[in-house]
């Protein structure tokens, strides 16, 4: 039985569910890289990052290949840069909302005061 889409799409986001993911992702935007490129931006454990890199392979959303003794990464698809962009404007209108609402706020509690 298939997977339905609802879960699929659940499953991928999940898999984005982590900080190290998302800090390896966003590095990638920038095009491929070697894992000693990635160790040295994101400073974590070489055997974390290992980790990391291994959920996103298998799900398929990071490719890797082998240059001699050093394996380098990219995005799998372009539209995962484009995700990654589009998560980043709806923060930002979303944290923006927050900023407006915050100020209204101070500014009702000095009314108020």
């Amino acid at each position: 039985m298939p997977v339905p889409l609802y879960q699929a799409k659940a499953d991928f986001f999940r898999t984005l569910g982590h900080p190290v993911r998302i800090q390896v992702l966003e590095l990638l935007r920038e095009g491929p890289r070697p894992v000693r490129d990635l160790l040295t931006e994101i400073e974590i454990e070489a055997s974390s990052l290992s980790q990391q890199l291994a959920v996103l392979r298998r799900a398929g959303i990071v490719n890797a290949t082998r240059d001699g003794a050093t394996v380098v990464y990219e995005l799998s698809s372009p539209d995962l840069a484009h995700l990654l962009a589009d998560a980043r404007r709806i923060l930002t209108d979303m944290l923006a909302g927050q900023g407006e609402l915050l100020a209204e706020l101070r500014a009702e509690g000095r009314k108020v005061g």
